[in-house]
């Protein structure tokens, strides 16, 4: 890969400044730019590796050796995540974390193409664009590793390589080894049909693998002798599914069933269903997840089976950090929007007339939306960071506006031009945010203050997925 070198001298401000744009940053937004084909590059490989959580192998040592390479000190294999690593630059001074992601989504494939065509023999895609996340996060700790360097500034620059997002809360294992102690404060992005920097507080969520036993029999010769470890499964989502109508209506509850038997003529002797349950508050969460427990040990005894489960993941809500926020949007205003070429709208086009009904109209990616707090639905291990320390977020239009998170266009548009603008940008507004945190400190003190009253005074961290270690093989 070329490399590029900053060609004016970055000036030093004290940190003691207003939350405004410095006169610098536009050289830090021009070497951003001067590394456009690095992001890309890293972006369009990791989606073709497509890797799932906690196999993401090829992926984390391509970030962690480009990193290592820019002259970052690189600890691998931490929190006993053997994809998971810390690169860090600088050696005192305040501490800036950026989150960077890899894992790609089982069971959806699709080529960089604008229409439906799934790759064959390929069982994942970046449905999440956590291709271009990780891509857009190692670009902007380069540029502020180099800012650091030549501007003099005192601080530390330090990129977590964060594995297992989607169903295995990587980022929970670090926050429970006591990874984030010493950070100040912690930046974030993620893809999206949308540039925000909304305070957008989510949905805390639980997982678990229900596993029910029975006894085989012939299905049609010795029904009798047989225990079904499917109907164990069918009575708990018939009960779950009834359920439904008296638990919050902000909670979501899914399943998938994984394991169902072989051959219909073999009463199955073990079944397996995967659980999802979600509520803005953990408290409220634990709660419906009782229930759920309840439900499925009434289905173990209603047919004569026996039901074990699994905790695989647990995320926290976000704590929103208005003071963090509100600085972000302001440097994103100051990047602004991905901007289509010609072929790059004539391929968006495509895409938009496939969907029904979309939020945001063809052109808003090169829009950033207001500011404001709204409510967000999904879930996400970086809630767990947020309760031990100051994290603020980007949205960025890596996907045609109108995309659902998730589907075959965003595999699509994350391997092509529109989601590799889009991680540029975000390393942009993410750099911009960095050294804005690096020169102020009465910024970094107003968000801890805020940080804590948010927090309240007896707050204590509990993990939602307790004391178990990282599921390594949950994608096997």
């Amino acid at each position: 890969m070329r490399t590029y070198f900053l060609v004016v001298v970055l000036m030093f401000v004290s940190a003691q400044v207003n939350p405004v744009i410095a006169d610098d940053s536009a050289d830090l937004i021009d070497f951003v730019d001067a590394r456009y084909e690095q992001t890309a590059a890293l972006a369009r490989t990791i989606w073709e590796y497509a890797e799932v959580g906690y196999l993401e192998e090829k992926s984390s040592a391509l970030l962690a050796d480009t990193l290592s390479a820019e002259g970052f000190e690189v600890e691998t294999g931490v929190a006993g995540m053997p994809t998971a690593f810390i690169a860090s630059y600088g050696e005192s001074g305040p501490v800036i974390g950026i989150l960077a992601e890899f894992d790609a989504l089982p069971g959806i494939s699709q080529d960089s193409v604008a229409a439906r065509a799934p790759i064959p023999d390929k069982a994942a895609g970046h449905a999440c664009g956590h291709n271009l996340f990780g891509a857009g996060s190692v670009g902007a700790a380069i540029a502020v590793r180099h800012w650091l360097e030549k501007s003099g500034t005192p601080g530390v620059v330090r990129l977590y390589g964060t594995p297992a997002e989607e169903g295995g809360s990587g980022k929970v294992y670090l926050v429970r080894e006591g990874y984030f102690d010493d950070v100040d404060v912690v930046l974030h992005w993620h893809a999206d049909d949308e540039n925000s920097a909304k305070s957008r507080p989510n949905l805390a969520n639980r997982s678990a693998k229900f596993r029910f036993t029975g006894i085989s029999a012939h299905a049609a010769g010795a029904p009798h002798k047989a225990r079904s470890a499917l109907d164990g499964v069918e009575a708990m989502n018939y009960m779950a599914n009834l359920m439904r109508e008296h638990i919050p209506q902000e909670s979501r509850i899914h399943y998938v069933i994984t394991r169902g038997g072989n051959a219909p003529n073999v009463v199955p002797d073990f079944a397996e269903v995967f659980y999802y349950v979600r509520h803005p508050e953990a408290k409220k969460l634990l709660e419906i997840w009782q229930r759920l427990e309840s439900a499925a040990l009434g289905a173990a005894q209603g047919t004569d089976t026996e039901v074990t489960w699994e905790i695989i993941h647990g995320n926290n809500a976000i704590l929103i950090n208005e003071t963090l926020q509100k600085m972000m949007d302001d440097k994103l205003k100051r990047v602004g929007g991905v901007e289509y070429t010609k072929e790059e709208q004539a391929f968006a086009a495509e895409i938009y007339a496939t969907f029904t009904d979309p939020k945001f109209a063809m052109g808003s990616q090169a829009e950033v939306q207001p500011y404001e707090v709204s409510q967000g639905y999904g879930s996400t291990d970086v809630g767990d960071i947020s309760l031990v320390v100051p994290t603020a977020g980007l949205r960025i239009a890596t996907w045609v506006p109108g995309t659902s998170s998730h589907s075959w266009q965003a595999v699509a548009a994350s391997g092509t031009s529109i989601g590799f603008k889009g991680a540029q940008l975000a390393a942009k507004a993410l750099a911009l945010g960095a050294v804005e945190l690096f020169r102020n400190e009465e910024l970094r003190n107003a968000a801890r203050q805020e940080f804590e009253e948010r927090r309240g005074d007896n707050f204590r961290y509990e993990p939602l997925l307790g004391d178990r270690d990282p599921p390594l093989d949950f994608r096997k």
